[in-house]
């Protein structure tokens, strides 16, 4: 039951309206860099040009907001965050984030619960190689133009 449950609420992502961010990293592949660094900044420019495409392609212009769930990342990642939308970062600098990155704690949103199960099928598929749950999301990662730009994988 535990698992069709989760089955069922992945199957609430549709990949249209809802698009998924994430980043896969093995920490060894990418040292000496700092893990927390490099992640964020993949998945925040990922997202970022994904709203600015929003806006450039479909006259959609929106400004993104990202949860977390409550962690002792925050003050890095904020600081990240600001950094990244005052100073820039390798790619250049933030320009459609509507705020820093807002940290709730996963029990008071289910929002937060579908990213933890994401992040579950992840897991399952990249260290288990089990992809029963990967299978349901792979397409409802940001993709546009025959590329998935959505999940950023060094593993």
């Amino acid at each position: 039951m535990r698992l069709e449950a989760i089955k069922q609420a992945l199957s609430l992502i549709d990949g249209r309206k809802f698009r998924i961010f994430a980043s896969v990293v093995r920490k060894g592949a990418i040292s000496p860099n700092d893990p927390v660094h490099y992640t964020f900044q993949q998945i925040v420019t990922r997202f970022d040009h994904f709203l600015a495409r929003q806006h450039v392609h479909f006259n959609n212009t929106q400004r993104g907001l990202i949860l977390f769930d409550k962690s002792s990342k925050e003050a890095p990642i904020q600081a990240l965050a600001k950094a990244f939308k005052l100073d820039g970062h390798d790619w250049g600098r933030l320009r459609n984030m509507a705020e820093v990155p807002a940290f709730i704690d996963s029990e008071a949103t289910r929002l937060i619960q579908l990213a933890d199960l994401i992040a579950y099928a992840l897991f399952r598929y990249y260290e288990k190689k089990d992809g029963q749950f990967f299978d349901l999301i792979e397409r409802k990662f940001d993709y546009f133009g025959g590329v998935q730009h959505g999940l950023h994988t060094v593993v």
